[in-house]
């Protein structure tokens, strides 16, 4: 059954993520009509569905961590605070203090503040299809149980991750290359009843040196020698990042398969391997797996500015600075470890408002991980707070770009910024 949607929004966000539920309540909070599109059954993509239960990036790294995001993001962090459902957790690889949350009450959380703001929201729905001509998208096929439902809006935020829209829209992107691969991907997996204060004492690089131990014996197969796990808001569980999937694009489905299928496998082998020969995993039970394979790159745009891993490490500020990143270079890539790289000149840089406007379409904005930047710049820039921060100021962009009745680029970026810091954001 194919119904046409015929009434005129302003703007439709496609990806419900921690960038897009950002964007979608901006762009509503600012006087935009809104429809806020996601493909799972739950807000916030990488942080809830995939299992990621830690936000990276409000704080520089150092001894003397500054604080760089807030806005929006800091309502959802204030009261999962409140809630006792989150606590401060200091990061041993040195990418600044991580805010570790119940993923269960982040969804509901998320729910909350996008339902408030007056934004519509639909769940198990995908935008198959884009009708796009002369630079603009004109609308979107959204397929759902209900069939295909064409949706028209004067803006378009894309939030998918993977740039799909701007892709669909015949958009410039990059896309990665076997000389540069995109980044690993990881299963995210839960584990309860663990004595956690008998595991702690057991280093990280102890349990590197046991896991070299375990592949050389043949007792498992550990493809990746290192990773992590930490304790979560509930008693006795911890979340558990080990998995490495590597060489896969993950917008090709029939490669995403076959990750899914190997993330699982090494899942069974890192847990038995943690309950075999890790202390304070002795009873340990393996509780679940995330709902899909974490993607960390796919889809880069072509925006008007690419971002560069100079520009990164290098701290470098912008004019049109509508977001502040201090993480590190964090590279995920094929192979044993992983390379860091961190910020120099005060410990951040800023994210030009440039890097979210794809070059060749107007209408069309983005925001998150699939932000114009280099292979080495993202792997900074696509920590959860600066996709946050960069939801915020998409959703704000759409809002004064529809009233305004302007292209994105051509939106008055000293007006868009005022906003922002009104509205509690750190763009400096």
């Amino acid at each position: 059954m194919i119904k046409r949607h015929t009434e005129a929004m302003d703007v439709v966000v496609l990806g419900g993520g921690a960038a897009g539920v950002m964007a979608a309540v901006a762009a509503a909070r600012n006087g935009a009509d809104v429809l806020l599109v996601e493909s799972q059954n739950c807000l916030g993509g990488s942080r809830t569905a995939t299992g990621v239960d830690t936000f990276y990036g409000f704080f520089t790294p150092g001894d003397n961590p500054r604080k760089i995001v807030a806005g929006i993001p800091d309502e959802i962090v204030n009261r999962l605070r409140r809630e006792n459902k989150l606590f401060d957790r200091p990061n041993t690889y040195g990418a600044g203090m991580g805010l570790t949350y119940d993923v269960e009450a982040l969804k509901i959380a998320y729910e909350d503040l996008v339902l408030q703001s007056g934004c519509r929201l639909l769940f198990h729905t995908t935008a198959c299809h884009v009708e796009a001509a002369d630079g603009r998208v004109n609308s979107v096929w959204l397929a759902n149980k209900a069939g295909l439902t064409e949706v028209k809006a004067s803006y378009f935020i894309d939030t998918t991750g993977d740039a799909d829209i701007v892709a669909r829209a015949g958009g410039g992107f990059d896309a990665g290359s076997d000389d540069e691969p995109n980044q690993s991907l990881s299963t995210i997996f839960f584990m309860g009843n663990v004595d956690l204060e008998k595991a702690k004492k057991v280093s990280h690089r102890e349990m590197t040196e046991r896991m070299k131990e375990a592949n050389k014996s043949g007792r498992f197969r550990l493809p990746r020698e290192d990773g992590s796990y930490h304790r979560t808001p509930n008693p006795g569980v911890i979340q558990a990042n080990m998995v490495r999937v590597s060489r896969i694009d993950a917008t090709d489905p029939y490669s995403l398969t076959k990750a899914e299928i190997e993330g699982r496998k090494q899942v069974q082998e890192y847990a038995a391997f943690l309950k075999a020969c890790i202390d304070g995993f002795e009873n340990a039970f393996l509780i679940g797996t995330s709902q899909y394979i974490g993607v960390r790159e796919t889809r880069k745009i072509d925006g008007h500015y690419k971002l560069t891993e100079e520009d990164v490490i290098a701290g470098r500020k912008f004019p049109d600075s509508i977001a502040c990143c201090g993480a590190p270079v964090e590279d995920h890539h094929p192979g044993e470890g992983t390379r860091w790289v961190y910020v120099e000149n005060g410990g951040y840089y800023h994210i030009p408002y440039r890097c979210l406007v794809p070059r060749s379409l107007q209408n069309v904005i983005v925001a998150g991980r699939c932000l114009s930047a280099t292979h080495g710049a993202q792997a900074s820039a696509r920590n959860s707070a600066q996709a946050m921060a960069m939801g915020q100021a998409a959703g704000t962009a759409a809002a004064l770009a529809a009233a305004a009745k302007q292209n994105f680029i051509d939106l008055d970026i000293g007006r868009l910024r005022r906003t922002l810091v009104e509205q509690h954001a750190i763009i400096e």
